[in-house]
């Protein structure tokens, strides 16, 4: 409805406030600055979010040696650990992860997990409830100086507490060796996990990635002092930078990938492959084939009695991880990075054919030179994608999923399946494994950061790449769960219910609206850039990404870190009214014409009609004497006092009063309500009666004052059709049909399917390019 705003003063008096009583609590709660609910800032940490002057952290370096025996799917090893004590405290324990215990038999990971039986059983879920009876887990053999004398230790599942010989001061190193030994479990059965093995029925072989497969080293921090969370299987991990030397012993027909570079490439390679290998070297445009699909295949045939070890060195990482399998395929290329060359890299079995050798490597490229835009160059000297029906990532090196059906033929899923997991476990490398957060703790400091850098490097793949987390929208059936299923971010790993959602696409889509909508992408990308290269082989914390951001953009964001990240409150804001308003600038006569045109509308209604039919003569027809004044006045004719005041007003305005009045400005008043409560900005689009429209952008601090309901009024020369809140679904709001005016109804659609499951990452049954083979 359009009414019509009277000029009644010298200018435009037109007040905008909010239409709701505030209650007591109604502001300020969600716009507090978050203060004690942060770390304060120290001579580690500054309030700017960047390492203090006093930073500091540990280093391990550690020289292994490692044997796998192909008959028995055993692994053995001996380590030499040189742990520097960076800290300003006196140290008189070490705290070693084994994360292979958490497959042993008394693990408490299927303890801990809920189980119920229905009337149909799994096997899988069966063997899961009775767990198993495989001799898993870690054997240590022995922990001893460098004199060969036995260190006391105590093993508490998947931590082992080393006890010094004498303290460790400040300043000082430690070096010890651990000789140890563990069967390799089948990753592919109902124990699940990373590492491991998977078995290859058809040829008879085994394909390894050897992951969390040594002791390592627990973080020893300013913000958390020993890091010994028990290791159950989801919340990930927190480990110590240090330089590695490995040697790895394996059958002579094996092909290893690992992380580092390897050191004794003529002893392991035959004249072909390293002629190839120094060709890829120079290759820049394409991946060069090192060892071809054919040569792999026979080498499946038979099973080599000799053993080679491969030497591998690693400087500044976190971990280090490889695999090994006679049934490899490998390729390489060059990629330039920072003024050197970085070897993109990766190996797979036939199984993985042709997706692997037509997009692997390709994508490891891309995946480099998308993050390292963004952040830094790529420090690391390789970067290699495996084939292994998996989903992990390490330093260097991180195994993938993606096969398609025997005949070669795969659906579009599986494609872009695989791509992603690439440019996810690559991408890794940047997060957690440069900035060295701890994923023990805050899963999402790493995965929620890499799955929005893996949505960028995406969309630069392909215009019409089907990313499943990223855009605002696509996080909506998430935040429309039920509060008892939802815990804020801030959670740790292993209390969350539905992980995927909270830990990766959340985070993710946080750090995309702030890019996109809160910051915008210059302020954003600044900041970004500014925490990645802050942090980088350091050891960030929530405060450090949230104060960074914040510091090199100078943009408040506290409101955003308590909604997004500290709650569980959805975004649902309701455009409630609007009411549309023009300035009166008419002359007496109109005023007078539309009040008779308003008055005529109002008397005008059916008895009426009936009457004028059906009463004869009314009482005032039939006797004069009961006829006054008022009965022949007319209250719409102008009078002299009414033309005087008009004259009287415009002659006390300026010329530019008037041509405020004679603007013809349309006013919209619009009211919205924060049915969700997570505020957000407000994005509202007006299309006009023209067929133009135009967009205003509102900053969230609008709720400051009433975080419940707001107004806004706005000037518009062009008359409006209809308001779109969100137009462009940038808020996640979790109900879009109350972001509309005039409402707009569109029918909801269900449809019958047949389910239909399959293995993770593998192609089977018909896909379109089978069908397009056999016409």
């Amino acid at each position: 409805m359009k009414r019509i705003l009277t000029l009644l003063v010298l200018g435009l008096m037109c007040s905008v406030s909010s239409f709701a009583q505030r209650s007591e609590r109604n502001h300020a709660e969600r716009f507090e600055q978050l203060g004690s609910m942060l770390r304060s800032p120290n001579v580690y940490r500054t309030a700017s979010g960047a390492p203090g002057h006093m930073y500091w952290q540990q280093k391990a370096d550690h020289e292994i040696e490692v044997e796998l025996n192909d008959d028995n799917q055993s692994i053995k090893g001996w380590q030499k650990v040189t742990y520097f004590n960076n800290s300003p405290d006196q140290l008189t324990y070490l705290w070693i992860q084994l994360d292979q215990n958490e497959r042993a038999a008394d693990s408490n990971t299927p303890k801990m997990a809920q189980s119920s039986i229905n009337s149909r059983v799994s096997m899988r879920q069966l063997e899961g409830i009775v767990w198993h009876d495989q001799d898993l887990g870690y054997k240590i053999n022995s922990v001893k100086t460098m004199s060969g004398e036995d260190i006391p230790v105590t093993i508490n599942n998947t931590m082992m507490r080393v006890d010094l010989p004498q303290p460790l001061k400040s300043g000082e190193k430690f070096e010890f060796t651990v000789d140890w030994a563990f069967n390799i479990h089948d990753r592919m059965s109902f124990i699940g996990g990373r590492p491991g093995y998977e078995f290859f029925e058809k040829d008879g072989n085994y394909l390894y990635t050897m992951a969390e497969w040594f002791p390592r080293m627990a973080v020893y921090s300013d913000f958390e002092g020993w890091q010994n969370k028990e290791f159950v299987g989801r919340g990930e991990f927190a480990l110590t930078f240090g330089d590695y030397k490995v040697k790895i012993t394996v059958p002579a027909d094996h092909m290893v990938g690992s992380t580092g570079v390897l050191q004794n490439p003529e002893e392991v390679l035959s004249a072909t492959e390293l002629q190839r290998w120094e060709q890829a070297q120079k290759s820049y445009d394409k991946p060069v084939v090192i060892r071809t699909q054919a040569e792999a295949e026979r080498l499946e045939k038979g099973k080599s009695k000799d053993k080679k070890t491969w030497i591998f060195h690693a400087e500044n990482v976190r971990d280090f991880a490889w695999t090994s399998s006679r049934k490899f395929i490998w390729d390489a290329m060059a990629v330039k990075q920072g003024g050197k060359d970085v070897m993109a890299m990766s190996y797979y079995g036939k199984e993985g054919n042709p997706l692997w050798e037509q997009y692997s490597t390709r994508v490891v490229a891309h995946t480099l030179k998308s993050y390292s835009a963004k952040t830094f160059d790529y420090p690391y000297p390789v970067a290699i994608s495996v084939e292994a029906s998996n989903g992990m990532e390490y330093p260097m090196i991180c195994f993938n999923y993606g096969r398609p059906d025997s005949d070669g033929t795969y659906t579009d899923a599986v494609k872009y399946g695989m791509i992603s997991v690439i440019i996810h476990e690559v991408g890794h490398n940047y997060f957690p494994m440069i900035v060295n957060s701890d994923e023990r703790q805050w899963t999402w400091m790493d995965e929620g950061l890499n799955t929005f850098m893996q949505f960028m490097a995406e969309q630069e793949w392909d215009r019409d790449y089907p990313s499943r987390r990223g855009p605002a929208h696509k996080i909506v059936s998430y935040m429309r769960s039920s509060q008892n299923l939802l815990e804020p971010i801030m959670t740790n790993s292993e209390n969350i219910i539905q992980f995927g959602p909270n830990a990766y696409a959340k985070p993710a889509t946080a750090l995309n609206i702030l890019r996109e909508t809160v910051m915008g992408r210059e302020l954003f990308d600044y900041a970004f850039k500014e925490y990645s290269q802050r942090w980088m082989f350091k050891h960030p914390t929530p405060e450090d990404l949230f104060r960074t951001l914040e510091d090199a953009s100078g943009v408040d964001l506290d409101w955003f870190w308590k909604g997004w990240f500290f709650d569980t409150e959805p975004v649902d804001i309701s455009l409630e009214a609007v009411n549309w308003y023009k300035l009166d600038n008419r002359t007496p006569a109109e005023k007078k014409a539309d009040a008779k045109k308003a008055f005529d509308r109002e008397e005008s209604y059916v008895s009426k009609t009936y009457n004028a039919k059906d009463i004869e003569e009314t009482v005032l027809e039939a006797d004069p004497a009961t006829r006054d004044f008022y009965n022949s006045y007319n209250p719409f004719s102008v009078t002299p006092e009414d033309e005087k005041a008009y004259r009287d007003f415009m002659a006390r305005l300026s010329q530019e009063e008037k041509d405020l009045l004679n603007s013809g400005l349309n006013f919209y008043e619009m009211k919205f309500k924060n049915v969700g409560g997570l505020v957000m900005p407000l994005i509202i689009q007006f299309n006009y009666v023209d067929g133009t429209s135009e967009v205003e952008r509102i900053p969230a601090q609008i709720w400051r004052l009433n975080e419940t309901e707001v107004s806004k009024v706005f000037a518009k020369k062009k008359e409006v059709k209809n308001i779109v809140l969100d137009p462009f679904r940038e808020t996640a709001d979790i109900d879009e049909s109350n972001n509309y005016w005039p409402r707009t109804f569109t029918p909801s659609r269900f449809e019958l399917f047949k389910s239909a499951g399959g293995a993770r990452g593998v192609s089977s049954g018909d896909n379109p390019m089978k069908r397009a083979q056999r016409k």
